[in-house]
């Protein structure tokens, strides 16, 4: 957008020389040069913003990725420690079942007064619960001792 030029308006007495063109041909360059420098800079800005709305989207579109992977894993640490809970129940049962069978052992060796290996429940998930406390063997029963 061009800007009307300045009319340089002479008084009496005031010559138009030499002086006063080439100050008016200064000022004009400079008025140029000034517009030129605006218009870089207008572009300048409307580059850099043009780059915030770029990242501005990019980063929406991370973090709405980042929340579904959050809302995924914490459904599944839900499902697991669901699972968890489960499992664990079912220790506890089946350790009061076999403190049980143990308390059967125990009477039936008093009873047949015969030595019978009972052996020690290991408190459940003490400090490795991936460890299995004990040796897995089979549980053997002397079909002798019910007889009566």
């Amino acid at each position: 957008m061009a800007s009307p030029q300045r009319q340089v308006t002479l008084g009496p007495g005031s010559d138009p020389g030499p002086r006063n063109v080439a100050e008016d041909e200064r000022m004009r360059k400079r008025m140029e040069s000034n517009r030129e420098s605006s218009r870089r800079s207008r572009m300048r800005k409307q580059k850099r913003l043009g780059d915030l709305i770029g990242q501005a989207t990019q980063l929406r579109s991370t973090n709405s990725e980042l929340t579904a992977k959050i809302n995924v894993t914490t459904q599944n640490y839900v499902e697991l420690e669901s699972k968890s809970n489960v499992l664990r129940a079912q220790l506890m049962e089946l350790t009061d079942r076999l403190r049980s069978l143990n308390s059967v052992l125990e009477i039936v060796e008093e009873v047949s007064r015969l030595a019978i290996d009972i052996p020690d429940i290991p408190e459940p998930l003490m400090k490795q619960p991936w460890q299995v406390p004990f040796p897995i063997q089979p549980i053997l029963a002397n079909v002798d001792i019910f007889d009566y």
